[in-house]
């Protein structure tokens, strides 16, 4: 198949483009304005569950800046303790996702797998507080921001009305007819398995009600 069709694995990427629609992960700069906008005070301490940050270190000054107390498991652990998961990058993940569940607040800066886990094991646990954020809307609103086009007070208003409705609670899981790859992830929102399941028994077709 790759050497039939060459644009299996040649693809142009618009950067600009994937960022606009809300595709890219939220940068540091970017994740700093949005913890600032909802709220969160300088002396909160954050914790980043990722593996190696792309340009280390330098690339979250602008976050460790805005939030001096930032921690990252090689900061928590020993260097002793630490070694036993270095070598095995899914047992790092485990150590990420532990912290991760157990946290005041969750808010992931890209919707990957790891992050659904995370969302639905919370709202398992208890509907923990989890902030989803609208990339599409905060990537605008922060250009916004940035060319000095909306003031800091507007900016900030506009990312709490963004997600206002935006904080996991109990919902239906979506499901679509014969689209299943646009349906709700069962991991993200495991309603089937929570107490309050049986709100969304009795119809085949489920809404969600955020």
């Amino acid at each position: 198949i790759r050497y039939a069709y060459p644009w299996w694995r040649d693809k142009e990427i618009d950067s600009k483009t994937k960022r606009s629609e809300g595709l890219c992960p939220l940068t540091p700069e970017e994740t700093s304005l949005v913890l600032k906008a909802l709220g969160f005070e300088k002396d909160t301490l954050i914790y980043i569950a990722a593996g190696e940050i792309y340009g280390g270190e330098k690339r979250l000054k602008p976050l460790r800046a805005a939030f001096p107390k930032l921690v990252r498991k090689e900061m928590l652990l020993d260097s002793e303790p630490l070694r036993q998961f270095q070598n095995h990058s899914s047992q790092m993940a485990a150590l990420d996702f532990i912290v991760s569940t157990a946290s005041d607040v969750f808010l992931p800066t890209f919707d990957g797998n790891m992050a659904k886990l995370v969302e639905g094991h919370r709202r398992f646990l208890g509907f923990r507080k989890s902030v989803l954020p609208d990339r599409r809307k905060l990537v605008e609103l922060i250009d916004l921001y940035n060319n000095k086009t909306i003031s800091w007070e507007n900016f900030t208003f506009s990312v709490q009305e963004v997600h206002r409705g935006r904080v996991v609670q109990p919902s239906c899981r979506r499901k679509l007819e014969n689209k299943p790859k646009e349906e709700d992830y069962f991991y993200a929102n495991p309603h089937e398995c929570l107490a309050n399941s049986s709100l969304c028994s009795g119809s085949k077709d489920t809404v969600t009600v955020r």
